[in-house]
C-alpha cells in the first residue's frame, strides 16, 4: 500500500508533537510505502531538522502555516464572482452556525436552516474555494482582500445573524478574516493533482489519507478524498475542536456542547498541539472574532468527521467528544497510543525493591497536575504514617509551569519543615523535588521504580502517559477520575475525586500499609499495559485498518509504477474479477452497475450476483 500520512507540527520534524508514534507506525510497517506532508508551526521547528527517516519513506513535502507569501494571482471576472459566492455562503453559515448553537429555540436570532443543511452549505463553500485556488493556483490573496471583509461585515449585518456577530466593529472583521485566511492555507497547496509541475506524485495517487490529528493536517484529507475518491483516515489523541474551545476562551457552554467537563483547561498536549498560541491571544479577542471562529472550527469538524472513512480516538474520554461534535459512532474504532515497553522490561520484571514508604510523582510541573492538591494530601498521610516520603520528579513547562514549581517548593518547605533524626543530625525534608537525569533519578524507569506507590493528582489529562509507565514498571497507582484515567487503570489502580486531597491520602495510606495488595494491583497493571498500550498493539490495529478502507475503496484507476508494473493495492481485487456480471433482468444490471449498459442475458438459472463496492 502507498499510504499518505498528513502532519501538522509533528512527524518528520525532531520537535514535533506527534512525531513519536508516527515514526513508531512508519517503522512498523516497513511492507508498506508512506508520502509524508508535513506542515510546520514556525521557523524554529524547521531549522531543528527531521528524525532519521526509515526506507519505507518515499518522499516528503513540507509547507509552512506560520507564513504564506502572496500568490500573485489576479483573479479574472468569473473567478472573483466564484471567490465572492463561495465566501458569502462561508461567511453566512459561519454567523448561523452559532446562533444554531447557542440560542434557544424560538428566539428572535434562532436559525430555521436545520444543522444538516447549515453542514452542506459549508461544505459546498469550502470546496468551492478549494476548486477555485486549484483552478487559480493560489487563494492567499483573494482571502486577504478587501472582498473577503466585505463578505464578512454582509454576513455580520443579515437579518438572522448572531447578536454577538452583528455587534463586530471592523478590527474584529479584520482579525475575522485574517484567522479564516490562516486556517484555509492549506487549500492553495499543489498537493492535489496526480501530479504536479516537476512529475513527482501527490495526494491523488496514494491509496489511503491518514491524518495524525484534526485542524489543518485534516484538510489535505478531505480534499484528496472531495478530488480524487481517496479513503480518508482521521487519528485524534487529542480533539481539535476541544482544544480551540477550552484554549481560546470561548466559555463552558461550547465546551458543554461538545460533551467535555465545564470549565476544564486544554490538557498539556493539546496546548501543546497549537492551543497556546491561539490562548495567549483570547484575551485581547473580542466576543465576535471568538464566536466566528468557534464556528469555523466547529463546522471544518463536522465536516472532516463525516467524510472519513474512520476515526481513530486514543481513548473512550475523547471518543465522546468526537460523537458529540458530530462523529458517526459507526466510523469510531478506539486505538490506544502506542508506547515502548521495552524500557521499563528490567523495573518491570526485577522484584520490588523499593523503600515501602515512599510515594513518587512524575509528571511535566503545571498547574493541571495540581501538585498543591498533592502536598496537602501528603501532610494528612504524614499524621498517619510518619516514615512517609514524597518524591516529586518533573521539569517544570514554561514559564508558567516554573511559576507554578516555585510556589509548590515553598508550599512543601511551609506545610513540612527539615526534620532531624536527632539534635546533632542535618535535617531533611520528605518532600523532595528532583528531575530525571540526577543522581537519585537517572532515568524514567529508575524514577518510577523509587516509589512503592506511584501517584497521578491531575485535575486534566488526556490520555495519561506517565500512568502507563507506572504500570509498565509494575507498580500499584492511586489516580484522579480524570480524562481516560478509569479507562486505562480498569481495576488495576486505585481511582479518587480530582481536588480531594483527604481521599487521596486515604488510598495511598491503603497502599503502603498493604504490601501484598500493592503487589498483586502492580502485576495486573503490569500485564493490562503490556496487552493494551503496546507499540505492537498500535501498529496491528493502523495495518488491518489500511487494508479494510482500501478493500472498501471504489476503483479508481490503475496505478502503475514503472520498476515494478502495478502496484499491489493501488487496486482492490475483488475489481478485478473477471467475465460478465450475471443480472435478472436489464433493471437490476442498471441498479448494480448505475451508468453502465446492461451486459449479456443473464444464465437460465443463475441467481443475480450483487456487485462489490470495489466493483462500483
Amino acid at each position: 500500500m502507498r499510504i499518505g500520512m498528513l502532519t501538522e507540527g509533528g512527524y518528520p520534524y525532531l520537535n514535533g508533537d506527534a512525531g513519536l508514534w508516527c515514526d513508531r507506525l512508519v517503522r512498523g510497517l516497513g511492507q508498506h510505502e508512506f508520502d509524508v506532508y508535513a506542515l510546520s508551526r514556525g521557523p524554529h521547528q524547521a531549522d531543528t531538522g527531521w528524525v532519521d527517516l526509515p526506507p519505507q519513506v518515499v518522499r516528503v513535502r513540507t509547507a509552512p502555516l506560520w507564513k504564506a507569501e502572496d500568490d500573485g494571482v489576479t483573479y479574472g471576472r468569473r473567478a472573483r464572482r466564484r471567490f465572492t459566492e463561495s465566501y458569502d455562503e462561508l461567511a453566512s453559515v459561519l454567523c448561523q452556525a452559532v446562533v444554531h448553537e447557542e440560542e434557544p429555540p424560538g428566539s428572535p436570532n434562532a436559525s430555521e436552516a436545520p444543522p444538516a443543511a447549515q453542514a452542506d452549505r459549508f461544505a459546498n463553500a469550502l470546496y468551492g474555494l478549494a476548486e477555485l485556488a486549484r483552478d487559480e493556483g493560489g487563494l492567499v490573496g483573494a482571502l486577504r482582500s478587501e472582498s473577503a471583509v466585505r463578505a464578512l461585515e454582509r454576513a455580520c449585518r443579515a437579518p438572522g445573524a448572531l447578536r454577538t456577530a452583528r455587534e463586530a466593529r471592523v478590527s474584529d472583521l479584520l482579525a475575522v478574516a485574517a484567522h479564516l485566511e490562516r486556517a484555509l492555507r492549506p487549500l492553495s497547496l499543489d498537493w492535489y493533482d496526480d501530479v504536479t509541475g516537476d512529475g513527482s506524485e501527490c495526494l491523488g495517487t496514494v491509496d489511503v489519507c491518514h491524518a495524525t490529528s484534526g485542524g489543518a493536517a485534516a484538510l489535505p484529507g478531505l480534499l484528496a478524498r472531495h478530488f480524487h475518491d481517496v479513503p480518508f483516515l482521521l487519528t485524534e489523541y487529542g480533539v481539535r475542536l476541544r482544544t480551540h474551545y477550552l484554549g481560546s476562551g470561548t466559555g463552558d457552554a461550547q465546551a458543554r456542547s461538545a460533551g467535555g467537563p465545564s470549565g476544564e483547561p486544554a490538557p498539556a498536549s493539546d496546548i501543546a498541539s497549537g492551543a497556546a498560541s491561539v490562548r495567549s491571544s483570547a484575551a485581547v479577542q473580542a466576543p465576535a472574532v471568538r464566536a466566528l471562529a468557534a464556528a469555523f472550527h466547529n463546522r471544518l469538524a463536522a465536516e472532516v468527521y463525516r467524510q472519513a472513512a474512520c476515526v481513530t480516538p486514543g481513548n473512550a474520554h475523547a471518543r465522546r467528544w468526537q460523537e458529540r461534535c458530530g462523529a458517526d459512532r459507526a466510523t469510531l474504532r478506539t486505538v490506544y497510543p502506542g508506547m515502548e515497553a521495552s524500557r521499563f522490561a528490567e523495573v518491570g520484571d526485577s522484584a520490588d525493591t523499593a523503600d515501602p514508604h515512599t510515594l513518587v510523582w512524575v509528571g511535566r510541573v503545571e498547574p493541571a497536575k495540581d501538585l498543591v492538591s498533592l502536598l496537602h494530601a501528603f501532610g494528612a498521610l504524614r499524621g498517619r504514617e510518619p516514615r512517609a516520603r514524597l518524591r516529586i520528579v518533573g521539569t517544570a513547562a514554561g514559564a508558567e509551569g516554573r511559576a507554578y514549581l516555585g510556589h509548590c517548593k515553598a508550599l512543601a518547605a511551609q506545610l513540612f519543615p527539615d526534620e532531624a533524626d536527632g539534635p546533632h543530625a542535618v535535617g531533611h525534608n520528605p518532600v523532595s523535588f528532583e528531575e530525571i537525569g540526577g543522581p537519585e533519578a537517572p532515568t524514567l524507569a529508575e524514577a518510577y521504580a523509587a516509589g512503592a506507590v506511584v501517584v497521578l493528582s491531575s485535575v486534566v489529562e488526556g490520555f495519561p502517559v506517565g500512568l502507563v509507565e507506572a504500570m509498565f514498571c509494575g507498580r500499584a497507582t492511586v489516580s484522579t477520575d480524570v480524562g481516560a484515567v478509569v479507562e486505562v487503570i480498569g481495576g488495576t489502580g486505585l481511582v479518587v475525586p480530582p481536588r480531594n486531597p483527604r481521599a487521596l491520602a486515604e488510598a495511598c495510606v491503603a497502599l503502603l500499609r498493604d504490601p501484598e495488595r500493592r503487589a498483586r494491583l502492580g502485576a495486573a497493571a503490569r500485564a493490562r499495559a503490556l496487552e493494551l498500550f503496546t507499540v505492537e498493539q498500535n501498529v496491528a490495529a493502523f495495518h488491518g485498518i489500511y487494508l479494510e478502507l482500501v478493500s472498501r475503496a471504489p476503483l479508481r484507476r490503475s496505478v502503475r509504477d514503472d520498476a515494478r508494473g502495478p502496484r499491489p493495492f493501488a487496486v482492490p481485487a475483488e475489481a478485478c474479477l473477471p467475465g460478465p456480471w450475471p443480472a435478472a433482468d436489464a433493471r437490476v444490471a442498471a441498479r448494480i452497475t448505475p451508468g453502465r449498459t446492461p451486459g449479456p442475458p443473464p444464465v437460465r438459472g443463475a441467481s443475480p450476483v450483487v456487485a462489490t463496492e470495489g466493483a462500483r
